[in-house]
C-alpha cells in the first residue's frame, strides 16, 4: 500500500500518495463551476480529509481517436471539471522551480489528467513541482456566450486557467514550490491558451516564464466572428431562452458544438470554439498587446514541429490524393495573404514550396500542402510572437523538433503532437507513435533538460532568438542550433518575394 500524505490548503485537507519518492495530488479542485457560462469562482471547502489520489473529471466532450488512444475513454466527464494534479519532489520549504501544464486537444477534447502528461519524470529529474490542469473545453469553455446573453460569460476556459495559475500562486508553497519561478508550459491549444494569457491583464504576475508548443497568438477570434459562431451554435439549438441553454442535456449541448465545428473546419478556418477578444481578459489582438510590451517581463520559449500537418492528413483523404489542380483550388480558396489576386499568390505559394523542398524529394502537391498548412496555423504564427515579443524587449527563444514518427511507415514525419512525450518522459505510453529505443530516450533527456533549465533561470542553453539571426535549435537525431530555418517561405508570407 502506497504511503499517505498530506497538505492542508485554503479549503481544507487534502490526502494524496507517495509514489515512487514524489508526492503526489490528483483531482485536486482549485475552483468550481457554479452555472454554464458562468466565470468560476472559489473552491468549497470541506470538513475532514478530501482524498487526493484520484484524477478528477475532464471536461464534456466526444474525444476523437487520437484521444482515445491516449487513454480519454478511460477518464469520466463532468461539467465540474475544475482540478489538477501535482507532483513535488518534496513537502518543504525548498522553493522549486514550478511548471504548470495546460494540455491540447483543439479546445475541445483532452484532459490534464492524462497519462501521457504525467508529471513524475520531469518533478524527479529536475528537482521541480508540476502541476496539470483540467479546464472547460468546447462551447462551455469557449463560447463567447456575452453574444447570447448578457449574464454569460465568454472565455470561461481562459477564466479557468486563470483562476488555477491563482491557486498555484497561492498554495504552491506549501507544495515546495516557489511562486516567484511559475512557468506555464501547453502544446497546441494549450500553447494558444498561452498566447492569449501573455495578452490578458487578468494574467499580469502569475508567471514568469511561458513555453508555447505548436501554438502562438493568432487564435483568438474577432468579436464579429466569435458572434457569429455563437449565432450558429443558437441556430442549432432552435433560439433556445437563456435559462433552457443552460438546462439543456450534455447530448445536446455537444450535438449543436460538433455541428458548428464541422462546418468551421470544411471552410478551412480555425477552430470554432477558442478564445474571443473583446473582454476584459482579452480587450486587444494579443499580437498588438505583445508588440506594445504586455509581457515583456515574461520570458518566452516558443517553436513547433516540423510537419505539424501531417497529422490532420490522417482525417483529410482528399488531401493524400491531390493534384495540382486540387491543390490550387485549395490555396486560392483561402488565399495566404491580401492585396494580390488570390491565383497569382497561390502559384507563388506552389513555386516557392516546391522549389525549397525538391531536393528532398517531398514535393508532390500533398507535401506541398502539408507544408503550406503548417506553416499557416503553426510555423508563421510563431514567429511573429516571437517578432512581437523581442520588438517589446522581451526574451524570446526559438525551437523546431524534429524527430519522425515511426507509425504508418514514416508517413507523418515529425507530427503535430509528436514532442509531447518526450517533454514528458511518457515515451513508453505512447511508443507506437513517438518511438522507442535509446536514441528515442537521449532525445527525451535532452529535451526534459533543456525545458528544465529554462524553467529554472529563463536559459534554456543555447541563443536567443532575434530578427537577425533568427536562432532555432533543432531538436532530431542530430540536435543543433541554425540560423533562419526556411528563409524563402518565411520570406513569402512577409510579402518579400
Amino acid at each position: 500500500m502506497r504511503q499517505k500524505v498530506r497538505v492542508e490548503v485554503r479549503s481544507g485537507v487534502l490526502e494524496g500518495r507517495i509514489e515512487d519518492g514524489l508526492a503526489v495530488f490528483r483531482g485536486v479542485p482549485f475552483a468550481r463551476v457554479t452555472e454554464r457560462w458562468a466565470r468560476p469562482v472559489a473552491e468549497p471547502c470541506w470538513s475532514g480529509l478530501l482524498d487526493a489520489s484520484v484524477p478528477g473529471p475532464a471536461s464534456p466532450q466526444r474525444p476523437g481517436a487520437m484521444m482515445r488512444m491516449l487513454g480519454m475513454g478511460d477518464i469520466a466527464s463532468a461539467e465540474e471539471c475544475l482540478s489538477l494534479q501535482v507532483w513535488t519532489p518534496g513537502l518543504d520549504a525548498e522553493r522549486r522551480p514550478v511548471l504548470v501544464w495546460l494540455h491540447g486537444g483543439g479546445f475541445t477534447t483532452g484532459a490534464g489528467s492524462l497519462p501521457i502528461y504525467d508529471g513524475s519524470v520531469l518533478a524527479r529529474r529536475g528537482d521541480a513541482v508540476v502541476v496539470t490542469v483540467n479546464y472547460r473545453l468546447g462551447a462551455l469553455g469557449f463560447l463567447h456566450g456575452a453574444a447570447l446573453h448578457p449574464a454569460f460569460a465568454s472565455n470561461c476556459g481562459l477564466h479557468d486557467q486563470i483562476a488555477a495559475l491563482e491557486w498555484v500562486r497561492e498554495h504552491v508553497e506549501r507544495f515546495g514550490g516557489d511562486p516567484e519561478c511559475v512557468t506555464v508550459f501547453g502544446e497546441s491549444a494549450g500553447a494558444m491558451s498561452i498566447g492569449a494569457l501573455l495578452a490578458s491583464p487578468r494574467s499580469r504576475g502569475l508567471f514568469r516564464r511561458a513555453i508555447l508548443q505548436s501554438g502562438a497568438a493568432h487564435n483568438v477570434s474577432e468579436p464579429h466572428v466569435a458572434e457569429a459562431i455563437s449565432g450558429a451554435f443558437h441556430t442549432v439549438l432552435e433560439g433556445a431562452a437563456p435559462d433552457a441553454l443552460r438546462a439543456l442535456g450534455l447530448d445536446r449541448v455537444l450535438d449543436a458544438q460538433q455541428a458548428v465545428a464541422e462546418k468551421r473546419w470544411r471552410d478551412i478556418e480555425g477552430p470554432a470554439f477558442q478564445p474571443a477578444r473583446g473582454d476584459d481578459l482579452l480587450p486587444e489582438d494579443p499580437l498588438e498587446a505583445l508588440a506594445a510590451g504586455a509581457s515583456r517581463d515574461v520570458e518566452v520559449l516558443v517553436g513547433t514541429n516540423l510537419d505539424e500537418w501531417r497529422l490532420y492528413g490522417l482525417a483529410d483523404a482528399k488531401a493524400r490524393n491531390l493534384d495540382e489542380a486540387g491543390l490550387m483550388r485549395r490555396l486560392v480558396r483561402k488565399p495566404p495573404g491580401t492585396g494580390e489576386d488570390p491565383a497569382a499568390l497561390a502559384r507563388k505559394a506552389i513555386a516557392t514550396y516546391r522549389a525549397a523542398r525538391s531536393e528532398r524529394g517531398a514535393a508532390e502537391p500533398r507535401d506541398l500542402w502539408f507544408a503550406f498548412q503548417t506553416d499557416r496555423v503553426f510555423r508563421i504564427p510563431a514567429i511573429r510572437l516571437a517578432e512581437a515579443q523581442g520588438r517589446a524587449g522581451g526574451s524570446v527563444h526559438m525551437y523546431r523538433f524534429r524527430w519522425s514518427s515511426p507509425a504508418l511507415d514514416g508517413a507523418l514525419g515529425s507530427c503535430h503532437g509528436l514532442e509531447v512525450p518526450f517533454v514528458f518522459g511518457t515515451l513508453e505510453r505512447a511508443a507506437a507513435f513517438a518511438g522507442s529505443g535509446e536514441e528515442a530516450q537521449r532525445l527525451a533527456t535532452r529535451l526534459q533538460d533543456h525545458w528544465l533549465a529554462f524553467a529554472r533561470g529563463g536559459d534554456p542553453g543555447w541563443t536567443a532568438y532575434g530578427e537577425s539571426a533568427r536562432a532555432t535549435f533543432e531538436f532530431g537525431r542530430e540536435c543543433g542550433l541554425v540560423s533562419d530555418p526556411d528563409r524563402e517561405e518565411r520570406h513569402f508570407w512577409e510579402g518579400r518575394l
